[in-house]
């Protein structure tokens, strides 16, 4: 708890002073006011969360948290538990989505064993940081202790620290967890208090029938655990997710890092929502990557205050849409470094 603590007081908003500055660049290019839309609003984001007004694109990582999820024994999701740790040994291998489209962006993937029911040997982009096998099951009662959440929210915040001090310059959030839709739409409904079924999609393709019962199984968790909607470590402690936890971690140790973080999709954007609702200034340091077709995901976004970059109709997870936002970033940057102003192109000004 004391590291989560020392890295809530870290956080500060970011300087308007160096978001200006950033503009005023970007004003000078070859190139109507503002033309480049979006790409400018990110390299100034970028810029002023960094702190350099010339900022090059570096190193990239996704941190791809792993865990299992005791809800699963509900029904709730088309594929067994065991398609984690399988899924976990493709990323490993380099064989799934989020390593193609990471190796396309020029960033490393590192998998985070947070919760996994499997005990995996030792491998290269593999970080072993287990904190139990999984969750309970949060239609029964709480899915972790709160020492639970703390500690795994504390490997995310390490994670993040370490990866500043090794020199790279932007992380990306990814996840692998079967049943992790389910920890996600209870999360945005308690913190929102919107119905269930506002906020709950198909995840990996269930019939109609399941996701009804998908439904009925949420509603039931959030109705026997009662989470805190003013306190965001319950209702992650309650019917969350480790991996979840993780991610909310490694947003909040960015922000106190002053890095720059890539959220992915739905189950991405749970943990940086979890991360904003401890600290409001956490957004000012985030990006988000893409829109999910989770139906949840729109309500998360609003919350935090967030325009996704893409809009791509994803709902795989990984960090596969942060793999992709992460080059629209460079581009920006490049931009931002790269376009010459009206003098040295001897343009005129209009």
């Amino acid at each position: 708890m004391e590291l989560l603590t020392r890295t809530l007081a870290a956080i500060s908003p970011v300087d308007e002073t160096l978001l200006a500055q950033a503009q005023a660049k970007l004003d000078n290019k070859t190139k109507p006011l503002g033309s480049l839309g979006t790409l400018e609003e990110v390299a100034r984001r970028f810029a002023a969360i960094t702190g350099n007004l010339s900022p090059q694109v570096g190193k990239k990582v996704i941190f791809t948290f792993a865990g299992d999820h005791g809800i699963v024994e509900e029904g709730v999701s088309a594929f067994p538990k065991e398609v984690t740790p399988q899924m976990v040994l493709n990323f490993l291998r380099g064989g799934a989505g989020v390593n193609v489209l990471a190796r396309h962006s020029g960033a490393e993937v590192r998998v985070v064993d947070v919760g996994v029911d499997y005990d995996f040997d030792p491998a290269p982009g593999l970080i072993i940081k287990k904190i139990a096998k999984g969750t309970r099951n949060f239609a029964k009662g709480s899915a972790m202790t709160r020492e639970e959440a703390v500690a795994a929210l504390e490997v995310g915040i390490e994670l993040a620290a370490k990866a500043k001090a090794e020199g790279v310059t932007m992380v990306g959030t990814g996840e692998m967890g079967i049943g992790n839709t389910s920890p996600s739409s209870a999360i945005i409904a308690a913190l929102s208090r919107c119905s269930v079924r506002e906020v709950t999609h198909r995840g990996t393709g269930i019939n109609d029938s399941a996701l009804e019962h998908k439904i009925k199984v949420i509603e039931a968790g959030l109705e026997l655990n009662r989470p805190d909607p003013n306190d965001p470590l319950d209702v992650l402690t309650k019917v969350g997710g480790l991996e979840i936890a993780g991610i909310a971690g490694l947003v909040l140790g960015a922000a106190a890092n002053r890095l720059p973080v890539v959220v992915d999709g739905f189950i991405s954007t749970a943990g940086a929502l979890i991360a904003c609702e401890m600290h409001p200034c956490v957004r000012e340091y985030l990006f988000a990557a893409h829109t999910s077709v989770e139906i949840g995901h729109q309500m998360m976004l609003e919350r935090i205050g967030a325009t996704p970059l893409l809009d791509l109709k994803f709902r795989l997870g990984e960090g596969t849409g942060a793999a992709l936002a992460m080059g629209l970033i460079d581009a920006g940057l490049k931009i931002l470094n790269e376009m010459a102003t009206f003098a040295e192109a001897g343009v005129s000004e209009g």
